[in-house]
This record gives C-alpha cells, structure tokens and sequence, in this order.
C-alpha cells in the first residue's frame, strides 16, 4: 500500500473507507444470515473473510454489489450509498469486480471476447481500446497465449484466471472473491492464488471469501472470522492465526489447522 493507503487503514486514519458496512441484517425467512455487520475496508486493503459453512460468508459478499438485498442497514461503497435499483445500481456494480465459485464465462465467446464485453458495452470503449487492454489483462494473468480459445478449451484454472482478468477489464475501485478456488482441482489452485496475491501486492482493494488459509496468511492485511451469521473477531493475520481470541475462533482453527 501506498503510505495514504496506510494511514486510512489504520485505526484513527483520516481516509474515508473505500467500503463501509453499518448495521447489516439479512434473513432468509426465520434464518438470520448477517446480523448487524459492521465493517470498514481500506484502499488498498486485502480483507480475508473466513469461518464455518453456513456462517454467511458468501451472503456478506454477495451482498456488497446487492446480488444479494438486505433487509437492514446501509453499505456504502466509496463514500455513496448502494443504490437500490436501475442504473446507479448498474454503474456502482461496474466500479465492483466480482469473481465467484462458477467460472460464469459466455460459452461461445472467446476467451478475449469475454473480457472485453462489459468495457465495450458498459464503459463504451472502442472494440481497439478493449481488445488492447483484454490482451494485456490475459497476459498479466498468464493465458494470453489462449485469447482466441473458447472457455470449454481451457481448464477450470485457466478459465478462472479469464474470469478475473474480465473482472480487472473494467477498472473496478474493489475487487470481491466469493470462493473463487473451491470449485479447482487441487494443482489448479496455486496458479489462480498467484494472480491473486499478485493483484494484492499492487494494492488492489480486496474482499476474499476463502478456505485457503495460506492466502489468508501471506497476502490479507486483516482476516475477518465469521460465525453463525456474525462477525466474531477481526485481527492482523498473525495475530489471528497465533493467537486468536474467541473460543468459537480457536475451535474453528483446531479442526482446519490439523489437516
């Protein structure tokens, strides 16, 4: 991070969250899902969010570009309030990359095709503009060699490498992971966490729902442990993984940690 990165993540820092979430309550009928969530992400920081199934990881993610609505509270995303509905809604969730389990690629598209769709439809940049900047988003992911493949041509590493360059193409302000390497074999892992410990030491915003650990450990600034629909305790990952402070924490790290 940048030394204005640093000073607005830290406790006390001037800079105004990139992410702000005040008060949040989500239900799926009589389940409580998100119970009163308040979180604040930096510029520049790389949150890690983990815990339990069922803890409501993936339903806090999803709803910080409403994929998922909430039934209390307020999210706001650089300063602004998520807009409920229409266009706004539609500008705010291009300034937010979202990379999930589901590889979600346009089967009859090319590999560059999939990426430079929303720049050209949704930033309204010239087919040469979008395909100059997909090539040098494929590169930097390492599949710009398979630009002119089809998705079911690539390996469910290489098609989620595209799924975040396509993300990238749209210069999002936040980047959100909702488990983007539990669907992987596990050689295909490593090569989809490179990219992304890459675009954390660039000092892309982040927001990674994970069960990998070792990501969690080397690439977050903060790990934010979740249970039962909670946010139990948030700490430096150090911190977190010497010596956490819950007992639901310590149970949670006891069973992951031996295996």
């Amino acid at each position: 991070m940048t030394v204005q990165e640093e000073s607005a993540a830290a406790p006390g820092g001037t800079g105004q969250p990139l992410v702000r979430l005040t008060g949040v309550q989500k239900h799926y009928g009589n389940l409580h899902v998100l119970k009163d969530i308040e979180l604040d992400v930096a510029r520049g920081e790389v949150v890690v969010v983990i815990g339990p199934s069922g803890a409501g990881k993936s339903t806090l993610c999803r709803a910080i570009n409403r994929l998922e609505t909430i039934d209390e509270g307020d999210i706001f995303l650089d300063g602004q309030p998520l807009p409920q509905e229409g266009k706004a809604l539609a500008r705010l969730r291009a300034d937010v990359g979202m990379v999930f389990q589901s590889f979600n690629l346009f089967a009859h598209k090319t590999v560059l095709e999939n990426v430079t769709l929303g720049p050209i439809k949704v930033r309204k940049k010239s087919k040469a503009e979008a395909d100059k900047r997909g090539k040098e988003l494929l590169d930097r992911v390492g599949v710009g060699h398979q630009a002119g493949k089809y998705p079911a041509q690539l390996s469910g590493g290489q098609q989620q490498r595209v799924a975040i360059a396509r993300a990238l193409a749209m210069d999002p302000k936040v980047m959100l992971f909702d488990e983007p390497t539990s669907a992987l074999d596990p050689e295909m892992i490593k090569e989809v966490l490179d990219v992304m410990v890459d675009l954390a030491e660039r000092g892309m915003t982040m927001i990674v729902v994970t069960h990998e650990m070792g990501f969690a450990r080397t690439a977050a600034n903060r790990v934010v442990f979740m249970a039962d629909g909670a946010i139990v305790e948030t700490a430096d990952p150090e911190t977190f993984f010497t010596n956490p402070e819950s007992d639901r924490a310590k149970d949670f790290l006891g069973k992951i940690l031996k295996h």
